[in-house]
């Protein structure tokens, strides 16, 4: 099995971890990535789902004395990867970055203002609450933007200042290389280009990192000048799902902005931050057909959209906790396409600024380009 063929199937499969204390290290809940643990394979760092359903059921497992000791990076010893018992690769666990031991003037951990995803970025949700999130009429069904809010690991709103703080101690003792800002949709009409502008305002005076800001098509496309003016790099508007009616099914509340008005956004977009600076989501196995996928993903990288194709993970406690994860073959064979016609274009996730497509680690597209 090559490289490719295994990121693409612990992607979808998960990896099977037997403790009882999972809770201490990777990533249950928030934004996402999701129920999620960073692994290292062949010295590419990919998140691969630990805590949901799919990962109970894989046939990939690691071996070592105690899984207990794995998750809490305990010194270092080789560990296997096995798929049904038998040994596939070596595989590695990032350690535990060193900012994540500091705390805020006000007593709050760093760790609860932003997470390290991947070895070398920084992420955080500005905004932990979401207008559609409490509403079944509205909420994207996939969600878990508010279970870590819920459960105490973060906090409901990051001020500039604090996003600053940490942003320079994670560059500074970890060597972090971007910034990934994601935000909850509040209800104003900008859907929080005006906070994210704040935001990187204050990050950018503090700290020389490449930021990503994510959100939704605001009502005024001039936020993106005065996002890229205040510091923003590279924009992620994140579409999701390709087709109208999955869409209205699997995120209705999001789905009421027409996918008219994205293109319109993107091409906007496109205008300020520049080709191939622009990404977006596409989360595969939610129902949209291969062909769709292929049509959308072509349709954005001619507009010079990168259309990050990610597999579907199902979350613990969302409505969608056992909607299944796509098949590793479905997956291998879009990777494949979209591949190619990354390839024919010339764009490349290596040439994104910062963002989710340039870490890649929740997708094995990277290996494909």
């Amino acid at each position: 099995m090559n490289k490719q063929q295994l990121i693409t199937e612990l992607q979808s499969h998960g990896l099977k971890l037997i403790t009882d204390e999972q809770g201490a290290s990777g990533r249950k809940g928030g934004a996402g990535p999701s129920d999620h643990k960073a692994v290292i394979i062949e010295g590419t760092t990919v998140m691969v789902p630990i805590f949901n359903s799919s990962a109970a059921e894989s046939p990939y497992t690691v071996t070592r004395n105690s899984s207990v000791a794995l998750l809490e990076h305990s010194p270092i010893e080789p560990l296997v990867l096995e798929r049904d018992g038998e040994a596939i690769s070596e595989i590695h666990f990032p350690e535990q970055p060193k900012f994540y031991s500091l705390s805020t003037a006000d007593g709050i951990p760093y760790w609860k203002i932003a997470l390290l995803h991947s070895r070398d970025v920084l992420a955080t949700t500005v905004l932990q609450t979401c207008m559609r999130y409490n509403d079944a009429a509205t909420s994207c069904q996939f969600c878990a933007i508010g279970q870590s809010l819920e459960a105490g690991r973060t906090i409901a709103r990051k001020t500039p200042a604090q996003l600053a703080e940490v942003a320079e101690a994670a560059v500074r003792l970890d060597g972090v290389k971007h910034l990934v800002m994601t935000t909850g949709t509040p209800n104003t009409s900008d859907r929080g280009s005006a906070y994210l502008t704040e935001c990187a305002k204050a990050i950018k005076a503090k700290v020389d990192l490449p930021i990503q800001a994510q959100c939704e098509p605001p009502d005024d496309f001039i936020w993106f000048d005065r996002m890229k003016a205040a510091g923003v790099d590279s924009l992620g508007m994140h579409l999701e799902a390709a087709d109208p009616q999955v869409r209205a099914k699997i995120m209705p509340g999001k789905a009421s902005v027409p996918l008219d008005y994205y293109f319109q956004a993107f091409e906007a977009a496109v205008q300020v931050f520049g080709w191939g600076q622009v990404s977006t989501y596409l989360l595969a196995g939610l129902g949209d057909s291969l062909e769709t996928l292929l049509d959308m993903s072509d349709r954005l990288i001619q507009m010079g959209v990168y259309p990050f194709v990610v597999p579907f993970v199902p979350i613990t406690g969302t409505p969608l906790a056992n909607h299944p994860a796509p098949k590793s073959e479905f997956m291998f064979t879009l990777y494949e396409k979209v591949g190619g016609m990354l390839k024919r274009s010339g764009m490349s996730s290596a040439e994104i600024k910062a963002g989710c497509a340039k870490c890649g680690a929740c997708s094995a597209l990277a290996n494909f380009e």
